[in-house]
């Protein structure tokens, strides 16, 4: 038989197990996202073959350039919107920790952990031979992320201001 103080550190361990998860899992889970969008499945080349057919659909008198200008930024709003999901999932378990220092910096270390995964998903690209790596395309997460993480801090600080000035 345990000992009930035993069953209640059981219970508390599973219970931070699953709040880790909770908090964590979607991150991770994104990062393989991220992950499998930079193989070669996912290259240019194999993109272009579904997203050119539905803009010729959609503009059927486009020109050659305007489409290939227009796949290629179509191809940069997914980095965006990509790194924008992350700093999402970021801030929700940054903020959500049960370290009163993450919470407090959870700006800095979501930017921090947004700035070497797109370098990391840049560098893993390198290897990829139907890919190319380019620190331009990093940034392009990076200000995908930042954004995101400005829209929180921004909308954060206009609450706690309404917050204060409920009280005076």
């Amino acid at each position: 038989m345990t000992s009930p103080k035993r069953e209640r550190k059981a219970g508390k361990e599973s219970s931070s197990t699953r709040q880790l998860v909770w908090r964590y899992g979607p991150v991770v889970l994104w990062m393989v996202f991220i992950s499998i969008f930079s193989t070669a499945g996912f290259s240019s080349v194999n993109t272009s073959r579904f997203i050119g057919p539905i803009l010729l659909w959609l503009f059927p008198n486009i020109s050659e350039a305007r489409l290939a200008s227009i796949q290629f930024l179509i191809r940069k709003a997914g980095h965006v919107t990509e790194y924008a999901i992350l700093a999402f999932f970021l801030r929700r378990a940054l903020v959500t920790s049960s370290k009163l220092f993450i919470q407090r910096h959870w700006f800095e270390l979501a930017l921090l952990i947004i700035v070497c995964y797109a370098l990391l998903d840049e560098f893993h690209q390198s290897f990829v031979p139907s890919r190319t790596a380019s620190i331009y395309d990093s940034a392009i997460d990076v200000i995908g992320g930042l954004t995101l993480l400005l829209i929180f801090k921004v909308c954060d600080q206009r609450i706690r201001g309404q917050r204060r000035n409920a009280f005076v």
